[in-house]
């Protein structure tokens, strides 16, 4: 008798203690899951290339996320349903029919605060150095439960097939800028990222999905030169003017025939003036020896890609044509970094300050050829610019005419009010949101 008993209680230490192994086993596949999961692939790619090898580690087995979560959630589930089938054998053994209520209500608890709540806490807490931990031995265990993943992928995959559902585990729901920028949406939410950085994290970004066409110089504002002007005149259109590089056309302002840079033309005045006997001789020189040649872009150009042609080809200048050839306006290198770095003035700019100050009603003055970019970025507003460009093309489409001046609009969550109209050209808009907007 004495040794039965003895025997029943060896049993029952033995089930007790694999009832505690299991739940530690459930523990680390749970904070596994967490940690590898919620882990950032940005972070311990850094960690990975410090040399940290569970990092390393890390990013090799989440490259297949569906394999590691059905690795892990196999190996879960398993001791979950071996540690509940002890639980219930043994609290049968002890208390009769009644053990299996209790059994279920105690691995419920056991399970729920120490397999899930507190190891997914801490994994949560630092995700990244418990993902560098347990990489190994997780890697370890989707190498031999590959065979009964794949059978049980393969089996999912038919199921949702029947079913009329399609999955794509390479595609991503999000792509690596959409997740940059809800990064830094949510750090400036938060305060951690001011709004000067965020804007030009996120113009760095954007430059790939905007086209020339959208930030160039409209050829009405194109100052030129014309090349059958008196060498006098040339030179004093160039001095007089804010810019260092201007087109030159002959005839027409369309048929644009070189750049001349102000530059080269300051060394072609000092060469004559030191070759001649006297100024007025000088003055003589052929502005086409100096004109550099034309460099014409499409319209529907990406930025990035511009702004890498402008690096190759060692320029920062370039006319903007439609698909006819026809002049549309010009881009320069400076216009593409303004995209990121905000506006870049210096003492020779000319072109009024458009920082923009609400008046007593919340009223903001704008110019019609602001785009609505820039104002968007600079007040925190959200403006579509789908349609137009500009604040006056935004009103204009909106409105499907081109108003009067003194006309007031109201779309999009914001009141247009036309202040200035110039032939059929809005120059002058007051703007303010319906609904006062928090500053950022």
């Amino acid at each position: 008798m004495d040794d039965l008993m003895t025997a029943l209680d060896v049993a029952t230490l033995m089930t007790a203690g694999a009832i505690v192994i299991c739940l530690m086993l459930s523990a680390f596949f749970s904070g596994s899951e967490t940690a590898l999961t919620a882990a950032s692939k940005a972070k311990l790619r850094a960690r990975a290339d410090k040399g940290d090898t569970g990092a390393e580690a890390a990013v090799r087995i989440t490259a297949d996320s569906e394999r590691l979560i059905g690795a892990i959630l196999l190996g879960n589930n398993v001791v979950n349903i071996l540690a509940a089938s002890l639980a219930t054998a043994l609290f049968t053994r002890l208390l009769g029919a009644s053990g299996v209520a209790i059994a279920t209500l105690v691995m419920t608890v056991l399970v729920l605060i120490f397999s899930e709540v507190m190891p997914k806490t801490y994994a949560i807490s630092a995700p990244e150095t418990v993902a560098s931990r347990v990489a190994r031995p997780i890697r370890i265990l989707t190498i031999v439960l590959a065979p009964i993943v794949s059978v049980v992928r393969a089996i999912v995959n038919v199921m949702l097939a029947v079913a009329g559902l399609k999955t794509d585990p390479g595609k991503h729901m999000f792509s690596l800028e959409e997740e940059i920028e809800g990064a830094l949406s949510l750090g400036h939410a938060q305060g951690a990222v001011n709004k000067e950085d965020r804007d030009r994290l996120l113009g760095a970004l954007d430059l790939g999905n905007r086209t020339v066409e959208e930030i160039m110089r409209h050829r009405s504002e194109i100052q030129m030169i014309d090349a059958d002007l008196p060498p006098a005149k040339i030179l004093e259109t160039v001095l007089a003017s804010p810019h260092t590089r201007l087109p030159v056309y002959r005839e027409e302002r369309e048929n644009i025939v070189g750049v001349v840079h102000a530059k080269d033309l300051l060394r072609a005045v000092n060469r004559a003036v030191r070759n001649a006997d006297d100024a007025a001789a000088a003055r003589q020189f052929d502005l086409m020896t100096v004109v550099m040649p034309p460099y014409f872009v499409p319209e529907t150009s990406a930025l990035d890609e511009q702004m890498r042609e402008f690096l190759k080809r060692r320029t920062h200048f370039a006319l903007v044509v439609d698909e006819y050839g026809s002049l549309r306006g010009l881009i320069t290198l400076e216009d593409i970094l303004e995209e990121i770095v905000g506006e870049i003035a210096d003492e020779h700019d000319t072109e009024e300050d458009q920082t923009l100050k609400p008046n007593a009603s919340g009223d903001y003055l704008v110019e019609g050829g602001m785009t609505i970019r820039d104002l968007n970025r600079q007040l925190d507003w959200d403006l579509p610019d789908d349609e137009a460009n500009t604040i006056a093309g935004l009103v204009i489409h909106m409105a499907q005419s081109i108003p009067e001046q003194g006309q007031v609009f109201s779309f999009a969550g914001y009141r247009f009010e036309v202040v200035t109209r110039r032939e059929n050209r809005i120059s002058r808009l007051r703007v303010r949101p319906l609904t006062p907007k928090p500053q950022g």
